[in-house]
């Protein structure tokens, strides 16, 4: 029999409880963050809405249960966050806190696609930007400050809805928005916010949607087992000073969201989304013992399990594609469990670089990779013809169905539109949800249970959540107050749910990963602040005296001069240094470090990061200097791949330092002559001779130095590491390094 390609999406929706239990004076209603309402209002509905207009594409989305019920709240107008309370203000009532508040907050989200678009928005933006927020509290009027509350909630309605008469009535006002115009738009995000779960119900109900649901508050279950289990991939990993064992809080976070499930959808869950992917041996009982089916993880989770590396061709095909796509049978002592792992790579893509490509070739690449992977099983398909796919293979795409449509054209709409028209032309792929697959075609491999990987989606183990004197700090706190409501058993779910809730939302991941290094916001305070609210519910519910360090931030929250990256990145190159571009970028001062080549201070700092498609690099020069005057007339960029066989060859400049790293060899040389702004890209080849090669690099030279260099110009495997070496150079001789005597040091991705 021939099979299509079967390919399974899994939309992860998720927002932490951002309701709080604890009343506090700087803050209107409970709610400390907006980003249930926003998001209800851009990335929930529209993405089904959009999908039903064709009905033979089966998906699957998780909605996890501390989503749900904020959702519910603001449906009802039960919710208020500090936000919408400045928004629903009289503008001429604002005091200058408020004022200071608004001008920080009120302009979150991407510029490039939330705020650029609209014309009084960007104005506003762009004043805070270039004249600064001292310039705006003392010239701005009452309107302007009555017109950016407005466009802050207009601009988070998704472009789906932008044919409603009211919305489109407001979009083409523009400005000169009165707190009436506000009350109207807050009117209507709470009505699309209430059409979210009945058309998931609705859709479920007519057999082309799946609905899964994840533990209660979204927990990492192996670490709520047993903290320790951060050692299963790093052995040396410092764990918190208490250990964490409550392993007994893993079936309360699944009953409550097959409660919440069962009286939203009127039926059994039988898909869980694991929080944060995160799986282990001793969290599967309880998870079959519920009723359910099947879960998920990650390929990273998959490779640790069989003691494979995943290994994969120049444009991110895998080796070994029959071991991925497929799900697998975990036998358990209370019943077995499907398991499927995602595509790591195909997930990323969506999530991470799609949105900063064109919506139709993003859409045709991704088509691309399945056809290419179709094309992979064929003759890994023991004694049958490679013409066909003769077994029914599965590829899963599971990521976050909400935060990267921001960095989308039109937040995604055409991306999704051209993917789905042309999935539904192609007879040789079939989206399914996952439950119709595995009734269709169970698992015929089996991993013993005892033998699944712990670990999560981020590098296949733990330390996204543990491990960082911060994180530890933290679960130190939620290891006290655990054992503090242990010591009242007369306090129980029944008699004492504010207890219960507080601990249940002080357990959930997002917390543990926002402190440390790592991952950073607008908002780290904020989570901190929750965090801690959470924890001192506990004791408040308790009568019990709350511990003084829960009043103080369990980490200084200081933005970082110099940083590692911390996400992917998709600069415009245009030379300008957008700060929002180059947030997540790695990041090293250069001017007043050690050492004699700096105190010429050509160049302040360094960025570095990478996409799918670039690396890309930011040198901030010193203010006003001019190439070939005061400033170097060349940048060579030199690449070494170490690990890896290739010719090398050494530095072809003049006046090179008898000593690291000018005595090294490397792989490619990139040039750029600041004068002329000309590019030219070389390949090490025998006898130390460099090969001049084609390159699509793109460079900028305005108020700083903006490069992007394809990744298919370096023609390296993905995830191997890279190291490179800048320098400043003049007519061919060496002027000096950036960063003195150290590499930057990155990982294909």
């Amino acid at each position: 029999m021939s099979h299509p390609l079967y390919v399974a999406f899994i939309w992860h929706q998720h927002q932490p409880l951002y309701k709080s239990q604890i009343l506090h004076p700087d803050f209107s209603g409970q709610y400390r963050l907006p980003w249930v309402r926003l998001h209800g209002t851009k990335d929930y509905l529209d993405l089904l809405l959009l999908l039903e207009r064709y009905p033979q594409l089966h998906q699957t989305v998780n909605l996890v249960p501390s989503l749900i019920l904020q959702l519910e709240d603001y449906a009802a107008g039960l919710a208020i966050d500090p936000y919408l309370a400045l928004a629903l203000s009289p503008e001429d009532r604002l005091n200058d806190k408020q004022k200071q508040y608004i001008l920080q907050h009120f302009f979150d989200g991407n510029h490039h696609t939330l705020i650029n678009p609209h014309p009084r928005y960007r104005e506003l933006y762009e004043q805070r930007q270039e004249k600064g927020t001292s310039w705006c509290l003392a010239n701005w009027t009452d309107q302007d400050y009555g017109d950016l509350l407005a466009w802050h909630n207009l601009a988070w309605i998704d472009p789906l809805f932008w044919d409603d008469p009211d919305i489109a009535g407001w979009l083409k006002q523009g400005k000169n928005f009165t707190l009436s115009d506000r009350q109207g738009i807050y009117a209507k995000q709470k009505e699309i916010i209430a059409r979210i779960i009945p058309q998931h119900r609705e859709m479920q109900d007519a057999g082309q949607l799946e609905i899964t649901t994840t533990p209660y508050t979204h927990p990492i279950l192996p670490l709520l087992a047993d903290t320790n289990s951060g050692r299963v991939t790093i052995p040396n990993l410092k764990l918190p000073q208490q250990r964490f064992q409550w392993v007994e809080d893993i079936p309360r976070h699944l009953r409550k969201a097959k409660q919440i499930y069962l009286e939203r959808f009127k039926c059994e869950p039988r898909g869980l989304w694991p929080s944060e992917q995160a799986v282990s041996p001793e969290i599967l009982p309880y998870i079959a013992r519920e009723g359910f089916q099947w879960i998920c993880s990650d390929e990273a989770v998959l490779g640790w399990t069989l003691n494979h590396l995943f290994c994969r061709d120049e444009v991110g095909n895998l080796y070994e594609p029959e071991l991925l796509y497929r799900p697998y049978r975990l036998e358990t002592s209370h019943g077995d469990l499907a398991i499927v792992f995602r595509d790591h790579r195909l997930s990323d893509l969506i999530g991470f670089t799609y949105g900063a490509m064109e919506p139709r070739r993003a859409a045709s690449d991704l088509i691309g990779h399945l056809e290419a992977i179709a094309r992979s099983l064929k003759p890994r398909q023991a004694g049958v013809s490679a013409r066909s796919l003769q077994q029914p293979w599965l590829v899963t795409i599971a990521l976050d169905g909400e935060n990267c449509w921001e960095y989308y054209q039109q937040d995604g709409l055409p991306f999704l539109e051209t993917l789905y028209q042309l999935l539904s032309r192609d007879r040789n792929i079939q989206l399914v949800s996952i439950a119709e697959f595995l009734e269709r075609f169970p698992p015929t491999k089996t991993i013993a249970a005892n033998k699944l990987h712990t670990g999560s989606w981020v590098n296949g183990n733990l330390t996204t959540w543990i491990g960082t004197p911060a994180k530890n700090q933290a679960w130190n706190l939620l290891a006290e107050a655990r054992q503090v409501l242990a010591n009242h058993p007369e306090a129980t779910e029944t008699n004492n749910p504010e207890a219960w809730s507080a601990l249940y939302a002080a357990e959930g991941s997002d917390w543990f990963w926002w402190f440390g290094e790592g991952h950073s916001s607008n908002q780290d305070d904020m989570f901190d602040q929750l965090f801690r609210e959470h924890l001192s519910a506990i004791y408040h519910s308790l009568n019990e005296p709350v511990p003084s360090q829960l009043y103080n931030p369990v980490e200084t929250h200081q933005l970082k001069k110099e940083h590692l990256p911390e996400s992917f990145i998709h600069p415009i190159i245009d030379g300008i240094g957008d700060e929002q571009d180059w947030d997540k970028a790695g990041r090293i001062e250069i001017n007043g470090a050690r050492g004699t080549m700096h105190c010429n201070g050509h160049v302040q700092r360094l960025f570095y990061g990478l996409d799918h498609l670039n690396f890309y690099l930011r040198l901030d020069f010193k203010v006003g200097g001019i190439p070939g005057q005061d400033l170097p007339s060349e940048l060579r960029l030199l690449w070494f791949y170490p690990g890896i066989t290739k010719h090398n060859s050494p530095m072809t400049l003049a006046g090179l330092p008898a000593r690291e790293p000018s005595n090294y060899l490397f792989h490619h040389h990139l040039g750029i002559n600041l004068l002329t702004e000309s590019i030219w890209l070389e390949e090490a080849g025998e006898n130390y001779f460099w090969h001049s090669k084609s390159t699509g690099a793109k460079m900028a030279f305005n108020q700083c130095l903006e490069l992007a260099v394809p990744w298919a110009d370096l023609d390296i495997e993905p995830d191997y590491p890279l190291q490179l070496v800048t320098v400043l150079a003049d007519d061919g001789k060496f002027r000096s390094y950036l960063p003195e005597n150290d590499w930057v040091r990155l990982q294909a991705p």
